[in-house]
């Protein structure tokens, strides 16, 4: 079921990684491009295509798309108020007011992250930075398999603490009633019933019925990975998100049925989904594999669960935890959980990880939906150098300069002396000018 590897065998198999855009594309995926378009198209060449046309053709190519992709033909492109009024009215009771704890407890953890704004007269005059929110944003939720109203409070609310003024989220037709009420409890004014790839062409360009944002966040499908990419230097991009992923870091005092019952949870989101533990402890492997294999016969997701588990699944042998979180740190997973005897001391012995859940009661599935972060994180080992989606993605920095006449003086030739070094006379001449006056 979930197989046992020596760290020899895991580095030349499990941890060693495929980047995401790079995936095998599946034969199924393969025969229904060449089906809709009459030829054999890469998806990237699909995505450049839809690009294109929606760029060329606003709001027609978008509906277009839609009807011969996800076979919904839109009388229009957005959810009116009165939609998702009606849609949150539909929710239980119960549920709606989890939502509302979640979407409290991610709004004020992100309320208490800092925005940087400074300045310093140590240089002379004033100097110093000045912090704005971006103007526009496209948040896009994922439809797929099942809804995932957590992911529109995740990505919406750190962009209103940030001070955005315009916020479009974007999601497939057919829009569950618990993502409605996620925007209603959020107080989303604009939101557009379109996915895929047609979905970021009209955030990125424009239509005449939605102006083009300065932004786009949140994870999708490898369409709309791959799209993301595509516009990203006429808009900003959050990152490239590839399939889901957990690691697990344990030692001989871990609860066997926790751990298991972690692994499952990441793997049952998708089947290309990683959920790997690392652990000194053979006892506890053994006990995680057979616990694996009893609580699966439970679940509502097993084949999904079982192609994860067999293509990127496994537990880990290491020789001790400091291999193990060694290991684990070069992965850079999206989470990492550390369930060993001291946790605060070993995750000092992690680097890399996008989410680092510390002990066993701060288990991965509290931040998927309630501890307070975001749970739109760095995936496919970008945590080495990226973070998760917070306040600082939605705002941008300005320099300020406001030298003092004293200083420009003194700088003026030091800039030309330069300037000439590099051959810009032009640029030598305006600080000679200053120099002389």
């Amino acid at each position: 079921m979930i197989e046992i590897y020596d760290v020899e065998q895991a580095q030349n198999t499990i941890l060693n990684r495929v980047e995401a855009l790079e995936m095998v594309i599946p034969a199924s995926l393969q025969k229904r491009i060449e089906q809709m378009f009459g030829e054999v198209l890469t998806p990237e060449q699909v995505v450049r295509r839809i690009l294109a046309d929606v760029r060329q053709r606003g709001d027609t190519a978008v509906r277009e798309w839609t009807a011969r992709i996800d076979g919904v033909e839109l009388d229009s492109l957005f959810i009116t108020a009165e939609h998702i009024a009606a849609g949150a009215a539909r929710v239980d009771r119960e549920l709606y007011a989890a939502l509302e704890t979640a979407a409290q407890r991610i709004r004020t953890f992100h309320e208490c992250q800092p925005l940087p704004n400074w300045t310093t007269a140590k240089l002379g005059g004033t100097l110093g930075q000045r912090t704005t929110a971006i103007q526009r944003v496209g948040v896009y939720v994922p439809g797929g398999t099942a809804p995932l109203p957590s992911s529109l409070l995740m990505s919406v609310i750190p962009a209103q603490v940030a001070g955005v003024a315009e916020i479009v989220v974007a999601t497939p037709p057919g829009v569950a009633d618990v993502i409605l009420a996620a925007a209603q409890i959020c107080g989303v004014a604009q939101m557009m019933t379109v996915g895929g790839a047609q979905a970021i062409a009209a955030l990125a360009f424009g239509t005449a019925s939605l102006p083009r944002v300065d932004k786009i966040v949140g994870a999708g499908n490898l369409f709309v990975t791959l799209a993301k990419r595509e516009v990203y230097g006429r808009v900003g991009i959050d990152g490239l998100y590839g399939p889901t992923e957990t690691a697990v870091v344990a030692d001989e005092t871990a609860n066997p049925a926790w751990v298991a019952a972690d692994l499952l949870a990441q793997a049952e989101h998708d089947v290309l989904a990683t959920a790997v533990l690392l652990t000194p402890s053979r006892p506890l492997a053994e006990a995680v594999q057979r616990e694996v294999a009893r609580q699966l016969e439970e679940l509502s997701r097993p084949d999904i669960i079982v192609q994860a588990l067999a293509g990127q699944g496994g537990i880990v042998l290491t020789s001790s935890i400091e291999e193990a979180c060694a290991l684990a740190s070069d992965f850079a997973a999206e989470h990492t959980c550390l369930a060993t005897a001291d946790p605060t001391r070993d995750q000092h012995l992690i680097r890399n990880a996008g989410g680092l859940f510390i002990g066993e009661r701060s288990f991965e599935v509290l931040g998927d939906y309630v501890a307070g972060p975001s749970h739109v994180m760095p995936t496919s080992g970008t945590a080495r150098f990226a973070s998760p989606l917070n306040v600082l993605d939605f705002v941008k920095i300005s320099s300020l300069i406001a030298l003092d006449d004293a200083t420009s003086a003194v700088l003026s030739p030091i800039a030309a002396r330069i300037a000439r070094a590099e051959a810009l006379t032009a640029h030598a001449h305006a600080a000679d000018l200053r120099s002389e006056g």
